[in-house]
Protein backbone atom coordinates (compact mmCIF):
# COMPACT_ATOMS: atom_id res chain seq x y z
CA UNK A 1 0.00 0.00 0.00
CA UNK A 2 2.82 1.94 0.56
CA UNK A 3 4.55 1.61 -2.36
CA UNK A 4 1.47 2.24 -4.31
CA UNK A 5 0.67 5.40 -2.81
CA UNK A 6 4.45 6.34 -3.41
CA UNK A 7 3.57 6.25 -6.76
CA UNK A 8 0.50 8.26 -7.02
CA UNK A 9 2.41 11.16 -5.42
CA UNK A 10 5.60 10.45 -8.26
CA UNK A 11 2.55 10.57 -10.85
CA UNK A 12 0.57 13.67 -10.11
CA UNK A 13 2.70 16.30 -11.09
CA UNK A 14 3.59 14.89 -14.37
CA UNK A 15 -0.62 13.92 -15.23
CA UNK A 16 -0.92 17.80 -13.53
CA UNK A 17 1.56 19.41 -15.70
CA UNK A 18 -0.20 17.20 -18.99
CA UNK A 19 -3.59 18.38 -17.98
CA UNK A 20 -5.43 21.30 -19.91
CA UNK A 21 -4.70 25.12 -18.14
CA UNK A 22 -8.49 25.88 -16.73
CA UNK A 23 -8.15 29.54 -17.49
CA UNK A 24 -6.81 31.05 -20.91
CA UNK A 25 -6.60 34.75 -20.86
CA UNK A 26 -6.65 37.35 -23.91
CA UNK A 27 -5.52 40.56 -23.38
CA UNK A 28 -8.05 43.66 -24.88
CA UNK A 29 -4.77 46.23 -25.23
CA UNK A 30 -7.38 49.28 -26.10
CA UNK A 31 -7.89 53.04 -25.10
CA UNK A 32 -10.71 52.66 -23.04
CA UNK A 33 -10.37 56.27 -22.08
CA UNK A 34 -10.74 58.80 -25.01
CA UNK A 35 -12.05 56.35 -27.80
CA UNK A 36 -13.90 54.27 -24.76
CA UNK A 37 -17.09 53.18 -27.29
CA UNK A 38 -14.59 51.36 -29.62
CA UNK A 39 -12.93 49.59 -27.26
CA UNK A 40 -16.24 48.40 -25.61
CA UNK A 41 -17.54 47.52 -28.91
CA UNK A 42 -14.65 45.53 -30.05
CA UNK A 43 -14.98 43.37 -26.36
CA UNK A 44 -18.81 42.88 -27.19
CA UNK A 45 -17.78 41.29 -30.21
CA UNK A 46 -15.03 39.20 -29.52
CA UNK A 47 -17.16 37.96 -26.14
CA UNK A 48 -20.03 37.65 -28.12
CA UNK A 49 -17.67 34.92 -30.43
CA UNK A 50 -16.67 33.37 -27.05
CA UNK A 51 -19.97 32.86 -25.92
CA UNK A 52 -21.54 30.87 -28.75
CA UNK A 53 -19.32 28.40 -27.34
CA UNK A 54 -19.55 28.59 -23.83
CA UNK A 55 -15.97 30.24 -22.95
CA UNK A 56 -14.75 27.01 -23.59
CA UNK A 57 -12.45 25.58 -25.83
CA UNK A 58 -10.88 22.10 -25.02
CA UNK A 59 -11.65 22.31 -21.02
CA UNK A 60 -10.01 25.49 -21.00
CA UNK A 61 -11.90 29.05 -20.00
CA UNK A 62 -11.55 31.62 -21.90
CA UNK A 63 -10.99 35.12 -20.41
CA UNK A 64 -10.92 38.66 -21.65
CA UNK A 65 -8.71 41.04 -19.32
CA UNK A 66 -8.91 44.51 -20.16
CA UNK A 67 -5.72 46.93 -20.03
CA UNK A 68 -6.60 50.61 -20.79
CA UNK A 69 -3.77 52.00 -22.84
CA UNK A 70 -5.67 55.26 -22.70
CA UNK A 71 -4.36 56.16 -26.27
CA UNK A 72 -0.44 55.94 -25.23
CA UNK A 73 2.29 53.53 -26.91
CA UNK A 74 4.28 53.10 -24.08
CA UNK A 75 1.31 52.55 -22.26
CA UNK A 76 0.70 49.77 -24.72
CA UNK A 77 4.19 48.23 -24.40
CA UNK A 78 3.69 47.85 -20.90
CA UNK A 79 0.57 45.89 -20.98
CA UNK A 80 2.65 43.80 -23.63
CA UNK A 81 5.39 43.12 -20.86
CA UNK A 82 2.53 42.27 -18.35
CA UNK A 83 0.78 39.76 -20.89
CA UNK A 84 4.19 38.10 -21.15
CA UNK A 85 4.70 37.72 -17.25
CA UNK A 86 1.61 35.87 -17.15
CA UNK A 87 1.74 32.25 -17.23
CA UNK A 88 -2.16 32.05 -18.67
CA UNK A 89 -2.13 34.82 -21.52
CA UNK A 90 -2.48 33.20 -24.96
CA UNK A 91 -3.13 36.46 -27.07
CA UNK A 92 -3.85 39.96 -27.13
CA UNK A 93 -6.51 41.68 -29.03
CA UNK A 94 -5.85 45.03 -29.76
CA UNK A 95 -7.28 48.37 -30.37
CA UNK A 96 -7.91 51.42 -32.61
CA UNK A 97 -4.28 53.37 -32.57
CA UNK A 98 -2.30 52.23 -35.03
CA UNK A 99 1.22 53.67 -33.54
CA UNK A 100 1.66 51.22 -30.72
CA UNK A 101 1.90 48.77 -32.55
CA UNK A 102 4.03 50.15 -35.39
CA UNK A 103 6.27 51.27 -32.67
CA UNK A 104 6.27 47.92 -30.99
CA UNK A 105 6.09 45.66 -34.13
CA UNK A 106 9.47 44.33 -33.57
CA UNK A 107 9.24 43.55 -30.15
CA UNK A 108 5.97 41.67 -30.68
CA UNK A 109 7.29 39.51 -32.94
CA UNK A 110 10.35 38.76 -31.38
CA UNK A 111 8.67 37.83 -28.20
CA UNK A 112 6.23 35.79 -29.88
CA UNK A 113 3.10 37.97 -28.81
CA UNK A 114 0.27 36.67 -30.68
CA UNK A 115 -1.75 39.86 -31.86
CA UNK A 116 -5.24 39.95 -33.03
CA UNK A 117 -6.09 43.53 -34.42
CA UNK A 118 -9.84 43.61 -34.94
CA UNK A 119 -9.35 47.95 -35.65
CA UNK A 120 -6.03 49.50 -35.99
CA UNK A 121 -5.30 50.09 -39.84
CA UNK A 122 -1.87 50.60 -40.16
CA UNK A 123 -0.27 49.10 -43.41
CA UNK A 124 3.32 48.12 -41.67
CA UNK A 125 1.42 46.72 -38.50
CA UNK A 126 1.07 43.29 -40.14
CA UNK A 127 4.15 43.72 -42.52
CA UNK A 128 6.87 42.00 -40.75
CA UNK A 129 10.03 40.91 -42.98
CA UNK A 130 9.84 37.57 -41.85
CA UNK A 131 7.64 34.62 -41.62
CA UNK A 132 7.96 34.96 -37.63
CA UNK A 133 4.95 37.14 -38.04
CA UNK A 134 2.58 37.20 -34.86
CA UNK A 135 0.33 40.02 -35.98
CA UNK A 136 -2.83 38.82 -37.68
CA UNK A 137 -6.03 41.72 -38.42
CA UNK A 138 -9.18 41.37 -39.67
CA UNK A 139 -9.95 45.05 -40.16
CA UNK A 140 -9.17 47.92 -42.82
CA UNK A 141 -6.07 47.42 -43.70
CA UNK A 142 -3.96 51.66 -45.16
CA UNK A 143 -2.34 49.78 -48.33
CA UNK A 144 -6.22 48.92 -49.63
CA UNK A 145 -8.10 51.83 -47.92
CA UNK A 146 -6.32 54.51 -49.73
CA UNK A 147 -7.09 53.25 -53.78
CA UNK A 148 -11.13 52.89 -52.12
CA UNK A 149 -11.35 56.35 -50.73
CA UNK A 150 -9.10 57.63 -54.24
CA UNK A 151 -11.37 55.67 -56.35
CA UNK A 152 -14.68 56.97 -54.25
CA UNK A 153 -12.99 60.55 -54.67
CA UNK A 154 -12.29 60.41 -58.24
CA UNK A 155 -15.65 58.72 -59.29
CA UNK A 156 -17.93 61.20 -57.26
CA UNK A 157 -17.04 64.64 -59.24
CA UNK A 158 -13.40 65.12 -56.88
CA UNK A 159 -10.65 65.15 -59.12
CA UNK A 160 -9.05 67.56 -57.01
CA UNK A 161 -8.75 66.10 -53.35
CA UNK A 162 -6.84 67.35 -50.74
CA UNK A 163 -5.51 65.51 -47.64
CA UNK A 164 -6.10 65.87 -44.20
CA UNK A 165 -4.30 64.27 -42.08
CA UNK A 166 -3.61 63.39 -38.38
CA UNK A 167 0.45 63.92 -37.55
CA UNK A 168 1.12 60.44 -36.40
CA UNK A 169 2.79 57.22 -37.88
CA UNK A 170 -0.77 56.52 -38.96
CA UNK A 171 -1.06 59.71 -40.89
CA UNK A 172 1.94 59.25 -42.45
CA UNK A 173 1.40 55.98 -43.67
CA UNK A 174 -1.67 56.99 -44.86
CA UNK A 175 -0.09 60.24 -46.71
CA UNK A 176 2.46 57.08 -48.63
CA UNK A 177 -0.73 54.96 -49.87
CA UNK A 178 -3.42 57.56 -50.82
CA UNK A 179 -0.60 59.19 -52.89
CA UNK A 180 0.26 56.17 -54.48
CA UNK A 181 -3.67 55.43 -55.18
CA UNK A 182 -3.65 59.32 -57.01
CA UNK A 183 -0.48 58.65 -59.38
CA UNK A 184 -1.95 55.37 -60.72
CA UNK A 185 -5.07 56.94 -61.89
CA UNK A 186 -3.37 60.50 -62.30
CA UNK A 187 0.47 60.07 -62.98
CA UNK A 188 3.01 63.12 -61.73
CA UNK A 189 0.81 64.48 -59.31
CA UNK A 190 0.79 64.54 -55.61
CA UNK A 191 -1.84 65.60 -53.15
CA UNK A 192 -1.98 68.73 -51.09
CA UNK A 193 -1.76 67.71 -47.32
CA UNK A 194 -2.56 69.89 -44.51
CA UNK A 195 -1.88 68.04 -40.83
CA UNK A 196 -2.95 68.31 -37.57
CA UNK A 197 -2.09 67.13 -34.08
CA UNK A 198 -4.01 65.19 -31.60
CA UNK A 199 -6.92 67.39 -29.64
CA UNK A 200 -6.98 70.33 -32.30
CA UNK A 201 -8.56 72.94 -31.02
CA UNK A 202 -11.68 75.12 -32.86
CA UNK A 203 -9.98 77.88 -33.87
CA UNK A 204 -6.68 76.03 -35.50
CA UNK A 205 -9.74 73.57 -36.86
CA UNK A 206 -11.14 76.70 -38.60
CA UNK A 207 -7.97 78.09 -39.66
CA UNK A 208 -7.14 74.76 -41.60
CA UNK A 209 -10.36 74.28 -42.81
CA UNK A 210 -10.59 77.83 -44.79
CA UNK A 211 -7.01 77.82 -45.76
CA UNK A 212 -8.48 74.08 -47.83
CA UNK A 213 -11.46 75.69 -48.94
CA UNK A 214 -9.97 78.70 -50.15
CA UNK A 215 -7.89 76.69 -52.56
CA UNK A 216 -9.02 74.10 -55.97
CA UNK A 217 -9.93 71.04 -53.41
CA UNK A 218 -13.39 69.54 -54.56
CA UNK A 219 -13.42 67.47 -51.41
CA UNK A 220 -10.92 66.61 -48.77
CA UNK A 221 -10.13 63.31 -47.44
CA UNK A 222 -9.88 63.12 -43.79
CA UNK A 223 -7.60 60.68 -41.64
CA UNK A 224 -7.99 61.03 -37.82
CA UNK A 225 -10.13 60.04 -34.93
CA UNK A 226 -13.56 61.34 -33.69
CA UNK A 227 -12.54 64.05 -31.36
CA UNK A 228 -10.52 65.51 -34.03
CA UNK A 229 -13.38 64.83 -36.55
CA UNK A 230 -15.65 66.28 -34.40
CA UNK A 231 -13.78 69.89 -34.67
CA UNK A 232 -13.54 69.44 -38.73
CA UNK A 233 -17.23 69.00 -39.31
CA UNK A 234 -17.86 72.14 -36.90
CA UNK A 235 -15.29 74.42 -39.42
CA UNK A 236 -16.66 73.01 -42.17
CA UNK A 237 -20.43 74.03 -41.00
CA UNK A 238 -19.40 77.44 -40.32
CA UNK A 239 -18.48 78.04 -43.76
CA UNK A 240 -20.57 79.66 -45.97
CA UNK A 241 -22.88 77.09 -48.18
CA UNK A 242 -20.59 77.74 -51.22
CA UNK A 243 -17.19 76.97 -49.27
CA UNK A 244 -18.14 73.57 -47.83
CA UNK A 245 -16.60 70.61 -48.99
CA UNK A 246 -17.33 66.67 -48.76
CA UNK A 247 -15.48 65.15 -46.49
CA UNK A 248 -14.53 61.43 -47.41
CA UNK A 249 -13.19 59.88 -43.99
CA UNK A 250 -11.11 56.96 -43.48
CA UNK A 251 -13.13 55.24 -40.29
CA UNK A 252 -11.46 56.42 -37.53
CA UNK A 253 -14.39 59.34 -36.96
CA UNK A 254 -16.57 55.97 -36.14
CA UNK A 255 -14.61 55.47 -33.04
CA UNK A 256 -16.20 57.67 -30.53
CA UNK A 257 -18.89 59.75 -30.12
CA UNK A 258 -18.68 62.02 -33.35
CA UNK A 259 -22.44 61.70 -33.90
CA UNK A 260 -23.38 62.95 -30.40
CA UNK A 261 -21.29 65.89 -31.08
CA UNK A 262 -21.99 67.15 -34.64
CA UNK A 263 -25.01 65.18 -35.75
CA UNK A 264 -27.33 67.68 -36.90
CA UNK A 265 -24.59 69.43 -38.80
CA UNK A 266 -23.97 65.90 -40.57
CA UNK A 267 -28.08 66.00 -41.84
CA UNK A 268 -28.10 69.95 -42.57
CA UNK A 269 -24.32 71.00 -43.72
CA UNK A 270 -22.05 68.79 -44.10
CA UNK A 271 -21.35 65.74 -46.39
CA UNK A 272 -19.49 62.59 -44.51
CA UNK A 273 -19.31 59.63 -46.20
CA UNK A 274 -16.50 56.91 -44.02
CA UNK A 275 -14.86 53.70 -44.90
CA UNK A 276 -15.70 50.57 -43.66
CA UNK A 277 -16.03 47.29 -44.10
CA UNK A 278 -19.23 45.70 -46.43
CA UNK A 279 -21.71 44.68 -43.57
CA UNK A 280 -23.99 46.64 -40.97
CA UNK A 281 -26.86 45.64 -38.54
CA UNK A 282 -28.44 49.24 -40.25
CA UNK A 283 -28.37 47.69 -43.74
CA UNK A 284 -30.68 45.01 -44.71
CA UNK A 285 -31.99 42.32 -45.32
CA UNK A 286 -30.11 40.63 -42.54
CA UNK A 287 -28.98 36.89 -42.48
CA UNK A 288 -30.76 34.35 -39.83
CA UNK A 289 -26.88 33.92 -38.75
CA UNK A 290 -26.43 38.07 -38.11
CA UNK A 291 -29.91 38.45 -36.19
CA UNK A 292 -29.08 35.64 -33.72
CA UNK A 293 -25.45 37.68 -32.95
CA UNK A 294 -27.08 40.55 -32.99
CA UNK A 295 -30.02 38.84 -30.45
CA UNK A 296 -27.01 37.13 -28.54
CA UNK A 297 -25.28 40.71 -28.15
CA UNK A 298 -28.58 42.73 -26.52
CA UNK A 299 -28.70 39.44 -24.51
CA UNK A 300 -25.16 39.36 -23.29
CA UNK A 301 -25.10 43.53 -23.15
CA UNK A 302 -28.22 44.67 -22.66
CA UNK A 303 -26.89 47.98 -20.75
CA UNK A 304 -25.15 49.02 -23.72
CA UNK A 305 -28.81 48.60 -25.86
CA UNK A 306 -30.64 50.56 -23.12
CA UNK A 307 -30.75 53.91 -24.60
CA UNK A 308 -29.97 52.44 -28.64
CA UNK A 309 -31.22 49.64 -30.55
CA UNK A 310 -28.13 49.60 -32.41
CA UNK A 311 -24.20 49.11 -31.52
CA UNK A 312 -22.02 52.41 -31.22
CA UNK A 313 -18.75 51.61 -33.29
CA UNK A 314 -20.23 49.04 -34.79
CA UNK A 315 -17.58 48.21 -37.01
CA UNK A 316 -15.48 47.16 -33.49
CA UNK A 317 -18.00 44.60 -32.79
CA UNK A 318 -18.24 43.26 -36.34
CA UNK A 319 -14.53 43.01 -36.75
CA UNK A 320 -13.73 41.45 -33.32
CA UNK A 321 -17.19 38.94 -33.65
CA UNK A 322 -15.08 37.59 -36.98
CA UNK A 323 -11.76 37.39 -35.80
CA UNK A 324 -13.18 35.57 -32.63
CA UNK A 325 -14.26 33.43 -34.64
CA UNK A 326 -11.79 32.33 -36.77
CA UNK A 327 -9.22 32.28 -33.17
CA UNK A 328 -12.10 29.77 -31.68
CA UNK A 329 -11.66 28.02 -34.58
CA UNK A 330 -8.04 27.60 -35.00
CA UNK A 331 -7.49 27.09 -30.79
CA UNK A 332 -10.32 24.37 -31.16
CA UNK A 333 -7.62 22.49 -33.35
CA UNK A 334 -4.19 22.79 -30.65
CA UNK A 335 -3.47 20.88 -28.10
CA UNK A 336 -3.79 22.83 -24.56
CA UNK A 337 -1.39 20.01 -22.81
CA UNK A 338 1.69 22.14 -23.57
CA UNK A 339 3.74 24.88 -22.28
CA UNK A 340 2.06 28.09 -23.12
CA UNK A 341 4.66 29.08 -25.59
CA UNK A 342 4.24 25.97 -27.65
CA UNK A 343 0.89 26.40 -27.62
CA UNK A 344 0.89 30.10 -28.72
CA UNK A 345 3.24 29.08 -31.82
CA UNK A 346 0.54 26.14 -32.89
CA UNK A 347 -1.94 28.97 -32.57
CA UNK A 348 -0.28 30.79 -34.90
CA UNK A 349 0.26 27.96 -37.00
CA UNK A 350 -3.35 27.34 -37.29
CA UNK A 351 -4.56 30.51 -37.94
CA UNK A 352 -2.07 30.40 -40.88
CA UNK A 353 -4.06 26.97 -41.79
CA UNK A 354 -7.40 27.31 -41.28
CA UNK A 355 -8.81 25.00 -44.62
CA UNK A 356 -12.91 25.10 -43.57
CA UNK A 357 -15.31 27.95 -44.29
CA UNK A 358 -16.14 29.81 -41.20
CA UNK A 359 -19.26 32.01 -41.19
CA UNK A 360 -18.61 35.31 -39.88
CA UNK A 361 -20.84 38.90 -40.47
CA UNK A 362 -18.68 40.15 -43.04
CA UNK A 363 -18.85 37.01 -45.12
CA UNK A 364 -17.83 33.50 -45.22
CA UNK A 365 -13.73 33.14 -44.43
CA UNK A 366 -11.99 30.77 -46.71
CA UNK A 367 -8.13 30.62 -45.54
CA UNK A 368 -8.14 33.99 -44.54
CA UNK A 369 -4.32 33.83 -43.05
CA UNK A 370 -1.55 32.47 -44.95
CA UNK A 371 2.27 31.86 -44.36
CA UNK A 372 3.84 35.31 -44.65
CA UNK A 373 6.40 36.42 -46.67
CA UNK A 374 7.74 38.90 -48.79
CA UNK A 375 6.42 37.32 -51.82
CA UNK A 376 2.58 37.65 -49.94
CA UNK A 377 2.66 41.15 -48.23
CA UNK A 378 -0.85 40.56 -47.45
CA UNK A 379 -0.70 37.08 -46.12
CA UNK A 380 -1.88 38.23 -42.56
CA UNK A 381 -4.79 40.18 -43.51
CA UNK A 382 -8.05 38.39 -43.44
CA UNK A 383 -10.05 41.22 -45.52
CA UNK A 384 -9.20 42.30 -48.93
CA UNK A 385 -10.40 45.89 -50.84
CA UNK A 386 -13.72 44.08 -52.30
CA UNK A 387 -14.73 43.64 -48.44
CA UNK A 388 -14.75 47.27 -48.29
CA UNK A 389 -17.88 49.54 -48.54
CA UNK A 390 -18.48 53.79 -47.90
CA UNK A 391 -20.93 54.31 -45.35
CA UNK A 392 -22.95 57.37 -43.91
CA UNK A 393 -24.58 58.14 -40.32
CA UNK A 394 -28.13 57.66 -40.16
CA UNK A 395 -30.32 59.76 -38.27
CA UNK A 396 -29.94 58.28 -35.06
CA UNK A 397 -26.16 57.99 -35.32
CA UNK A 398 -25.97 54.28 -36.47
CA UNK A 399 -23.85 53.46 -39.49
CA UNK A 400 -25.14 52.30 -42.56
CA UNK A 401 -24.04 51.35 -45.92
CA UNK A 402 -23.85 53.99 -48.63
CA UNK A 403 -24.09 53.14 -51.94
CA UNK A 404 -23.97 56.77 -53.33
CA UNK A 405 -21.37 59.75 -52.71
CA UNK A 406 -24.30 63.03 -53.02
CA UNK A 407 -21.72 65.83 -52.96
CA UNK A 408 -22.70 69.17 -51.38
CA UNK A 409 -25.25 69.10 -49.21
Amino acid sequence: MKRLLLLLCFCSPLLAAQSPPSVLRIYHDADYSSLRASAEAIQMGFVTALDEVNNHVNQAQLEVVIRDHRGNSNRSYLNLKQFLDDPTALAVLGGVHSPPYIKYRDFINENNILLLVPWAAGGAITRYPSADNWVFRLSLDDTQVGKVLIDYALNNNCQHPHLLLEQTAWGESNFKTLNHAYSEQMPNNILPVSWFNWSIKGNQASQIVNSISNGPAQCVIFVGNAIEGAEIVKAMAALPEDKRLPIISHWGVTAGNLHQQVGELLRNKVSLAVVQSCFSFQSSPLSEHAKAVFTRAKQLFPERFAINNFIVAEPGFVHGYDLGKLFINALQQVDLQKPMKEIRQALKNKLEQLDTPIIGLIKTYQAPFTRWSPEQQSAHEALAASDLCMGRFRADGSMALSPSFEGRP
